[in-house]
């Protein structure tokens, strides 16, 4: 018996993804809701097309407290000329936009996490709505993807520009080569602690070259980071043949997270003190964090351990943590 067909999205786009030159409009999504019977979330877009060759597909705020990456792609689309370009680059600064508008991690409509939503339903809620439409839709005309991401407020991370480790061998190459590119002061061969419905595998298992970031933390950018950002997103472009112009490309440290080692969890929640800064290494069995209980003075702390051998490139960012959070994150230098 064959699946049903799935239904069309209900999301329209005011540009056209085909037309030559600069175009700025929006992804609509129609939302009923209290204060607005025919409403509709307006996802920003920019389309930047000229002549024949590769698509670049640009996404920021895929979760809403990370600004990095808005902040690149806001001014890319103010900035860019078509005449530089060589090809077709689609720049989505906000996915999750309403999470975006909120500052918050996942929409504040339906809890939806975006990077956990995919392949996303037309029939469902916005979240997935808008999950849906990357899937069948956006990531479909794209040749490579930029995905840029931060710590936002409960992470913060060294900056660094990363890609996966994939059985496709060509296309892992591919991937690599641009994060080489993007030049961010590290590089990272990234693990993922869950791959599950996050976008990231959805444009890999599409076989398109996929890149990510991690920028920093905190909930906020910095002049730094947010160089980092806008620097990088044009040497991506460049590497990959579609915009103009010689490539910045200043040092940078790789770094590999070869396995759950990597990551150290809280046991217990209450007050973190950190014991390591980001950048730094530690060895097996180190503490890199105490952890007070909040209720009582007197009290010992727990301590949470280092796996492995490794430097520090993220770490827990609120003062306060919970049980199961992450509190480190451990690579190794290569």
């Amino acid at each position: 018996m064959s699946e049903p067909e799935l239904r069309a999205s209900p999301i329209t786009p005011t540009v056209d993804f085909s037309a030559e030159g600069i175009q700025h409009g929006f992804l609509r999504l129609p939302y009923s809701r209290d204060d607005s019977a025919w409403g509709s979330v307006m996802i920003p877009v920019t389309v930047v097309k000229n002549g024949e060759g590769p698509t670049a597909l640009l996404t920021g705020g895929n979760h809403g407290d990370e600004y990095e990456g808005p902040i690149a792609l806001f001014d890319l689309a103010r900035t860019l000329k078509v005449e530089d370009v060589s090809g077709r680059i689609i720049i989505i600064p906000a996915m999750n936009y309403p999470a975006f508008v909120a500052g918050t991690r996942t929409s504040p409509i339906d809890k939806g996490n975006m990077n956990r939503s995919f392949p996303g339903r037309p029939d469902g809620t916005v979240t997935p709505k808008i999950a849906d439409y990357f899937q069948r839709t956006l990531l479909p005309l794209a040749d490579i993807v930029l995905d840029f991401h931060s710590g936002g407020k409960t992470l913060d991370f060294l900056p660094f520009c990363a890609a996966h480790i994939l059985p496709d061998k060509a296309q892992e190459e591919r991937a690599f080569e641009l994060v080489k590119a993007f030049s961010a002061p590290y590089s990272m061969k990234m693990l993922e602690i869950d791959t599950v419905g996050m976008y990231d595998t959805a444009a890999e298992e599409m076989g398109k070259v996929f890149v990510t970031t991690e920028l920093g933390g905190g909930g906020t950018a910095t002049a730094r980071s947010a160089g980092i950002a806008k620097r990088g997103v044009a040497n991506v472009l460049r590497g990959a043949g579609i915009l103009a112009g010689k490539a910045e490309v200043p040092s940078t440290q790789w770094l590999d997270m070869p396995d759950g080692d990597c990551f150290s969890f809280a046991e217990e929640g209450g007050l973190i003190e950190p014991l390591v800064d980001l950048g730094e290494t530690v060895v097996k069995n180190q503490a890199v964090a105490r952890i007070y209980p909040l209720g009582r003075t007197g009290t010992q702390p727990s301590e949470v351990l280092a796996k492995m051998d490794g430097m520090l490139c993220a770490r827990h960012f609120p003062g306060l943590v919970k049980a199961g959070d992450c509190v480190a994150v451990l690579a190794i230098t290569v």
